[in-house]
């Protein structure tokens, strides 16, 4: 069972999907990752030997992931809120950030429907 920065990789995946399951590892960081510790992509995570998990943790050694990038990420977001920017102030309300239209979509962002009833004036 390969357990590599806080995480517990799948046994029956092979090495180079299993390591995408690491927060800030994704599937060109994880070939490399494997290049550099000259190990074979296709090999599933059950047959890793102590010996290659030793190498991967060295290769990944370089790498800014899982506690420690989400810390520095809520750290930017931050300092946007504390800088009264306009992406801090679109944090801060829950809206989109990057300029996306709001009148019709980000569900995503503003969560469910609020439902807004209106009653009929005499």
């Amino acid at each position: 069972m390969a357990r590599i920065a806080g995480v517990e990789l799948p046994k029956e995946k092979r090495v180079e999907i299993g390591l995408t399951y690491i927060y800030g590892i994704g599937l060109k960081r994880s070939q490399k990752i494997l290049a550099e510790a000259g190990i074979n992509p296709d090999t599933r995570v059950k047959d890793l030997t102590d010996d290659q998990e030793q190498a991967i943790r060295k290769a990944m050694s370089g790498y800014l992931v899982e506690g420690d990038l989400r810390r520095e990420t809520q750290l930017n977001i931050k300092q946007l809120i504390e800088m009264g920017c306009f992406r801090g102030t679109r944090h801060k309300k829950g809206l989109p950030v990057r300029g996306q239209r709001t009148k019709t979509n980000a569900r995503t962002r503003k969560g469910p429907r609020k439902l807004v009833v209106r009653t009929k004036k005499d």
